[in-house]
């Protein structure tokens, strides 16, 4: 058998801190979906016994420090050497039977990335405030960059190895998935996605997800995208605020001084001024910037395109 004729090697990701009540659980049921794949369990910090429980159910066990998963997903791309990647939770949420039509889709459709799109009718599973953070922070990213996936949050994706391996990642957190979500759509990636079923934590795994604070470190990190990738709209829109601020302080110092030729309240023209000169800061420098990021978009661009598509090499 021929190298192209190989079958591609299948590597299943997951990010574990503090999951024994679910990893082995989570382990046994990639391995009976993907018989052919390795699994690997990276470790962010346990305190539990998450380590013993993942080796235990024949997963390949290795350890991230620094802790967030956003640290550990950024190893797991470095270190792993796969042609086709499934990245998942290791709390049994997500639906390991559905991996085989995931990876067909990438593999059929020569995609770099297909999103398991959760849905799910158990409440305890999804609740109603994470449903509608995320839809709100959905609509927010296809208003700042034109298109998105249905659920940007969820944590069940399959890549291909160009992607993974193209991928600068940036992020701490959990703000991970939102990073994924807006490379793909930068570099217009060819992408899908297909709904899988979502299930409620084993009992005993507690989820680590904060609403207010790990939503608000996910806006945070759209708008910072939002600032590197679309500097001209961003400091545009600045300036724009800037200069209209300007005009209304001016407006009245312009009649004054067209009727009686004084300037009656210098400091508020010079605010105006001031202000004015702001504003075409602010849109010069997005144009020097979007300049930067053209350079740096054809750059990851281009380490994308040296890589193999799926079924070639």
């Amino acid at each position: 058998m021929s190298q192209s004729q190989l079958p591609p090697r299948v590597a299943v990701i997951l990010p574990c801190y503090n999951e024994e009540a679910a990893i082995g659980q989570t382990v046994a049921a990639f391995r009976a979906a993907l018989p052919g794949a390795t699994v690997y369990v990276y470790d962010n910090n346990s305190r539990d016994r998450t380590v013993d429980y993942a080796r235990a159910a024949g997963a390949v066990v290795r350890t991230e420090r620094m802790q967030g998963k956003g640290h550990v997903v950024r190893r797991m791309f470095a270190d792993i050497e796969a042609d086709i990647y499934v990245m998942a939770d290791g709390d049994a949420t997500y639906d390991a039977a559905a991996a085989p039509a995931l990876i067909d889709r990438l593999v059929e459709e020569r995609l770099d990335m297909v999103v398991g799109a959760r849905r799910s009718e158990i409440e305890l599973a999804y609740r109603r405030g994470h449903r509608l953070g995320n839809k709100l922070l959905t609509g927010m990213l296809a208003q700042l960059f034109g298109r998105s996936f249905s659920d940007i949050l969820s944590g069940y994706r399959v890549f291909s190895r160009r992607f993974v391996k193209s991928f600068p990642i940036l992020s701490e957190g959990f703000e991970i998935e939102t990073e994924i979500s807006v490379h793909a759509l930068e570099l217009r990636m060819p992408c899908a996605e297909i709904e899988t079923d979502y299930a409620a934590r084993p009992e005993g795994s507690v989820s680590k997800l904060s609403t207010y604070r790990d939503g608000w470190r996910i806006l945070r990190t759209i708008l910072n995208l939002y600032r590197v990738e679309r500097p001209v709209l961003f400091f545009g829109l600045a300036g724009a605020l800037l200069l209209l601020v300007a005009l209304v302080l001016a407006e009245p110092l312009a009649e004054t001084y067209f009727a009686t030729g004084l300037v009656p309240r210098l400091p508020t023209a010079i605010l105006s001024t001031g202000l004015t000169l702001l504003a075409f800061l602010s849109f010069f420098s997005g144009v020097i910037l979007d300049t930067v990021t053209r350079g740096r978009r054809e750059m990851r661009r281009l380490a994308y395109l040296a890589l193999p598509a799926v079924g070639e090499g």
